[in-house]
């Protein structure tokens, strides 16, 4: 039997576009997040959980308004953080970006994952469709995981505003990267949130 992750990265916030890292949704990434449960709505998810941020709540608020069988719950396993922290085979390139992070940050990050990881990733005897509304760096350290790539990995693997990545999990298999960052329920002008100077 399958387990399917839904990974989706919450809706635009005001001010994202200044470096703010939270707050309410924009009127766009409400949008955002209606067309993202459209998308949604012919699978049969099982359970749904969200980071308890302001902008991951406001996303899973408008899923579950609109995806009545959705009943979202929040988990503090899903907020940003930095999973990794420079290592040998790390490229240069991201220790400017590293130099702001504490190792107290990132010894609090790699544990949330590891948790997270045996929470989220548990195939069992039934198929299972499971959502996870969260922040750009816990989707790129699934996927990072589910590719079983280094550590340092997640570096550059960016997602959109509700932008969608599958990833299906069964016994005894390593996990399969069925789609990532995918915006087709997006139109052009609500595809925001990558980076487009930083090295992350």
């Amino acid at each position: 039997m399958s387990q399917y992750l839904y990974l989706v990265r919450h809706g635009e916030h005001l001010d994202a576009e200044h470096g703010v890292s939270d707050g309410p949704l924009s009127p766009r990434g409400r949008r955002q997040a209606e067309l993202l449960a459209a998308r949604l709505g012919g699978v049969p998810l099982t359970n749904a959980w969200y980071a308890p941020s302001r902008s991951a709540t406001e996303t899973a608020q408008i899923l579950s308004g609109l995806l009545p069988a959705v009943d979202p719950k929040p988990s503090a396993l899903l907020f940003d953080c930095v999973p990794s922290g420079m290592t040998p085979d790390t490229p240069k390139a991201f220790e400017s970006w590293f130099a702001a992070v504490t190792p107290a940050e990132v010894e609090a990050g790699r544990a949330q994952m590891a948790d997270a990881i045996s929470e989220f990733f548990v195939p069992g005897g039934h198929d299972r469709h499971d959502l996870l509304i969260t922040h750009n760096f816990v989707i790129a350290w699934f996927v990072r995981h589910a590719m079983d790539a280094p550590n340092w990995r997640w570096l550059g693997l960016n997602q959109s505003h509700c932008g969608l990545t599958v990833i299906r999990v069964r016994p005894g298999r390593p996990p399969v990267l069925v789609a990532h960052n995918d915006l087709a329920h997006l139109p052009f002008e609500l595809r925001t949130g990558l980076p487009e100077t930083s090295p992350v």
